[in-house]
This record gives structure tokens, sequence and C-alpha cells, in this order.
């Protein structure tokens, strides 16, 4: 293991999470101002402040450890990963739905061991939610501060839920046809793969682009809760790959 996981390691870096989405709930109750990147996807200073505060945060936890986030790495600096230990920030998942004022935007940070994403944050400040989970299992703090273990379920008989995004939906219809849909959940950002690991929804198919920060925290959280999240064709999901772009896939309890 690239680190020890002990409970003040993960306090750690729970509380470094805290302290990113802190600082972008200070733009969100103010008028946002919004940027295109190169790409045409918006960006916010929201988005550049709280990656700087996690990069600067996962540099002194562990200045062995390099950390690729979503704006830097867009920017054009790229770490040499060779060693196959990295961190995966989305500072800000969900940007769209934090222009849009709607609370489902999270903190994403994850650890990459060998392609496998081991660690996983997904801190949701407006909700006041945070989810995180390694090989020790998977948990959630509520807005009450209460934490509790949260586990995936058995699909119900009289059907399942789907979680899908807002914005891209293309071609889940497909993926769809052997299953009974009773329930459709739509959320933004990592929210949704947090739904199943938490046992109250079923299935999130998806086509089209993604960015490995995008999953790699969900992902982790879905597999210590006892999910899975694997291409379409069922082989295994991995993270350090020679682009940032992931393959279609679908992650399900």
């Amino acid at each position: 293991m690239p680190l020890n996981f002990s409970d003040d390691t993960i306090k750690s870096l729970l509380d470094l999470a805290k302290d990113a989405g802190d600082k972008i709930l200070e733009y969100y109750y103010t008028d946002i101002q919004v940027r295109q990147k190169i790409d045409k996807s918006p960006v916010t200073e929201a988005d550049e402040k709280a990656e700087d505060i996690i990069l600067k945060g996962l540099a002194k936890f562990n200045p062995k450890i390099p950390a690729i986030g979503e704006e830097s790495y867009s920017a054009g600096k790229r770490h040499n990963i060779n060693n196959g230990v990295f961190w995966l920030v989305d500072a800000l998942d969900g940007t769209k739905e934090f222009i849009n004022k709607r609370a489902e935007f999270t903190v994403n940070i994850a650890l990459i061991n060998n392609g496998i994403s081991i660690f996983g944050i997904v801190h949701a400040p407006a909700l006041a939610q945070i989810f995180w989970g390694s090989a020790l299992g998977a948990f959630c703090k509520n807005e009450e501060g209460h934490i509790k273990k949260i586990t995936t379920r058995t699909a119900p008989q009289d059907g399942i839920t789907v979680v899908s995004s807002r914005s891209h939906r293309e071609g889940e219809e497909d993926l769809l046809v052997d299953y009974k849909v009773k329930n459709t959940i739509n959320l933004g950002s990592s929210l949704k793969l947090c739904l199943i690991a938490a046992g109250e929804a079923d299935l999130y198919p998806r086509h089209g682009t993604t960015s490995e920060w995008d999953i790699a925290a969900g992902h982790a959280i879905l597999t210590a809760a006892g999910g899975s999240l694997t291409q379409i064709d069922g082989s295994p999901f991995l993270y350090g790959k020679d682009t940032i772009l992931n393959p279609s896939f679908i992650a399900q309890g």
C-alpha cells in the first residue's frame, strides 16, 4: 500500500476536502463568473482556488506522490506517474450544477495504485455530506455529523433505480434493454456513484466522454461498498492511461 490508511490519515484527507468545499461555497453564494477552457467546458475561479488548496495540501501530506488536478492538467501540467501511485483530483465536479445553483456539485479526491482506485473522497459541500471508501470499507457523514458505514443493496425484484447524468445521456437506452427499470434519478457529479454505494440506487450506465478524475473517487467508494464499475464488456476499468479520457462504463451494486 502506498499509504497507511489510519484513522488520522483519513481524517486529514477529509479535512482537506472540506477546506476545498468551504472555499467553493464562498463563490456559490455570489454572482459566479464563468469562463471557457480550450475544450469549451466551463471553469470558474472556484474550480481553480479549490484545486490549489487540495494540491498544496496533498504535497505537504506526501510530497513523493504526484497529483493530477483537472485545471492544472488542462493548463498543460503533466506529472510523471510511471511509478503507478498518484492522486486524481477534481476539485469541483459538476461545474454546470455549481453554475446553475444546484447543490449536487462535489469535491473529488482519489488515490490510484497500479491502475486501481484504492481510496476516494466525494464531498458535497452544499449538501454537507461526505463519502469516503478504502479497503477499510465505505462510509458517509451527513449534515448532522453522523457517520455510518454504507453498502450496496440487492436489486429490488419490482425493478431497479437507475442514476443518470443531467447533461450526458446519449446511448443509455441501449445499455438498459436487459433491465427492468422502475425509477430514474437525474443527478450531476459523482454523487451518482455514491447513491449506488449507499444502497439508494442500483445502476449507472455511461456512454460518452468522462475523464479519469470524474470517476476515480466514486469508483473507490463504490468498490469499498461492495459494488463494481467496469467497462461495458465487463473488463476492468483502470486509471493512468495514456489519455485521461475514459471508455464507456457501467456501475452497479
